[in-house]
């Protein structure tokens, strides 16, 4: 797909998107087979729940026949969210991953996981895991000091209403 293409798209399903109080994330054309699939990522600060996603799928399908945005060729639209190992790529991403463990890339080389505890416009703040029984520590990263970050999925992890009761008990 041409970027003009996929310009010509956003610029097109950006405001029903965003009428939908989403954030338009991701466009892409993919060939299956001899059909065309339209991937189109949305998502909010509050999450997208199926009923948002469903409402949106209608307006931007209503939208791209009305238009004939994706030529006369049959295609597939698939609305989705970003998914749980999302990179962060705006400064929203990272917004919306506080209290996630993230995976970070460092510029100056190296790896570094860490759970985002706060952000501000010149970086993030961390808390470090401890290794071997030692404490967390805290570190603050600005954001030029980061290549590349994806969150990371945890299975066996409390959430702060667990801990508490147990340490109640």
């Amino acid at each position: 797909m041409s970027t003009t293409q996929s310009e010509r798209l956003r610029e097109l399903l950006e405001p029903l998107v965003s009428s939908q109080g989403l954030d338009l994330e991701e466009i892409a054309v993919d060939s299956v087979g001899r059909k065309r699939v339209l991937r189109v990522v949305v998502d909010s600060d509050t999450g997208a729940d199926l009923d948002r996603i469903a409402d949106v799928s209608r307006a931007l399908s209503a939208k791209l026949d009305e238009t004939n945005a994706m030529g006369d060729g049959a295609y597939d639209l698939e609305v989705g969210t970003p998914g749980a190992e999302r990179e962060l790529t705006e400064h929203r991403h990272y917004v919306r991953a506080v209290d996630r463990l993230v995976r970070f890339q460092l510029a100056e080389d190296g790896e570094l996981v860490a759970r985002i505890l706060a952000v501000d416009e010149d970086g993030v703040d961390l808390e470090v895991p401890g290794v071997k029984g030692r404490k967390a520590t805290n570190r603050r990263l600005a954001f030029g000091d980061i290549a590349k970050a994806r969150v990371q999925v945890e299975f066996s992890r409390k959430d702060k209403k667990d801990m508490k009761e147990e340490e109640e008990a």
